[in-house]
Order: structure tokens, then C-alpha cells, then sequence
């Protein structure tokens, strides 16, 4: 009498070795049967994308968290950028290479706020205009400057 045997290890529900050879084994002798397994490629996560996300702003260089009304950032692939800021609606064009983010021509409606508001949103302006690079992990966007200080920080809009 024999049988197919077929083997798989599995860690955490993501499949790591699998047989990929039908082995024929009599399941009658004491003799050891030796079972060769290949390691699967693990595929990498897929890099979480900044486009097509509202942003919402949880912190700005300089004044830490921005008040309500909640600003907001978006980005398309095209590079257009904007949102929502403390007061003005905004405006801009996005390069994205890779990690590299570059945010220029910078414009907003022109509603008078109050002067701490109209502050709040100057500093995100200029924050926007001093990014160099950006990281999206864990519903978590953050841009940092040209040296590396993380100057603008977002969480994804539900």
C-alpha cells in the first residue's frame, strides 16, 4: 500500500515551505521517508500610496496641533495638490519621486480669519513649501524638510 503525502508550514496564517513534488510513501515501513520543502517567496507589502487620500493634519512645525477647523491635504498621481486649510482653501503642484516630495505655487482662497487662524495657516503653507520627503505607514503620512526633521504630520480621513 502507498500514498501521496503532501507537506505545508504555515507561521501566523502566511504559508512559508510547501512540497512541490508528489512523494509516494508506504506508510507500512519503519524505514525514514525524507520530505524535501521550498521556501515561498514572500511578496513585500504593497507600499502604502499618498494618492487619492484625504489627510487630515495633526501636527504643523511650529504651532503643534492645528484647532478646528481640521485642515486637510490631498494629492493626486497628476500632481495636483490642496485642501482645506485652518481658513482658506489651498492649492499647489506636487512632484513625487519615490520618497522625494516637492510642493510649489502655493495658493488659497482669501477669507480673513482671525490672526492666530491666519498664523496656523501660514505655517502650514510654509511647511508645505519646505517638504523634501515623505513616509506613509499605518494610515500615517509624516514630510520631513531636506534634512530629514519631520515638519507635517497627517492622519487618513475615515
Amino acid at each position: 500500500m502507498t500514498c501521496a503525502l503532501q507537506a505545508r508550514i504555515t507561521v501566523d496564517d502566511r504559508l512559508m515551505f510547501i512540497s512541490d513534488v508528489r512523494h509516494q510513501l508506504d506508510p507500512l515501513t519503519d524505514a525514514p521517508q525524507t520530505i524535501l520543502l521550498k521556501m515561498v517567496t514572500q511578496r513585500a507589502e504593497p507600499k502604502a500610496s499618498v494618492f487619492g487620500q484625504l489627510w487630515v493634519v495633526d501636527y504643523v512645525d511650529g504651532i503643534g496641533a492645528v484647532a478646528a477647523p481640521q485642515a486637510t491635504f490631498q494629492v493626486s498621481e497628476a500632481g495636483k495638490a490642496g485642501g482645506s486649510g485652518p481658513c482658506n482653501s489651498y492649492f499647489a503642484t506636487a512632484k513625487i519621486e519615490g520618497e522625494a516630495i516637492t510642493i510649489s505655487g502655493i495658493g488659497s482662497t482669501y477669507k480673513a480669519c482671525a490672526p492666530e487662524v491666519m498664523a496656523e495657516e501660514k505655517a502650514l503653507f510654509d511647511a508645505l513649501a519646505r517638504a523634501a520627503s515623505y513616509n506613509v505607514e499605518a494610515g500615517k503620512l509624516t514630510i520631513s524638510d531636506k534634512v530629514g526633521r519631520e515638519i507635517l504630520r497627517f492622519s487618513a480621513a475615515s
